[in-house]
């Protein structure tokens, strides 16, 4: 189980600030949050403008395939702020 943690429009777009997921990737992961949303079109936008923080750690360049995740992992997921 890993815990995701959605900021600003992510959090709004979400409904939740915090949520726990069963996911060995982070790719795994952004679908499972997906797939309890399934008619939040404004969420799937949201996650594709975002960037991923894994225990503090930036996810990207990886591809979310490629970023694995450990029990207990925090995902922290920051859209753009400012329009940025």
């Amino acid at each position: 189980m890993v815990t995701v943690r959605y900021w600003a429009a992510a959090k709004h777009a979400a409904g939740v600030a915090e949520e726990t997921l069963d996911a060995a990737t982070l790719a795994e992961a952004l679908a499972a949050a997906v797939a309890r949303r399934p008619a939040a079109q404004e969420f799937r936008q949201v996650l594709a403008r975002s960037s991923f923080l894994v225990n503090g750690e930036q996810a990207h360049p990886r591809a979310a395939e490629a970023v694995p995740l450990a029990e207990g992992v925090v995902i922290e997921v920051l859209p753009p702020f400012a329009g940025g």
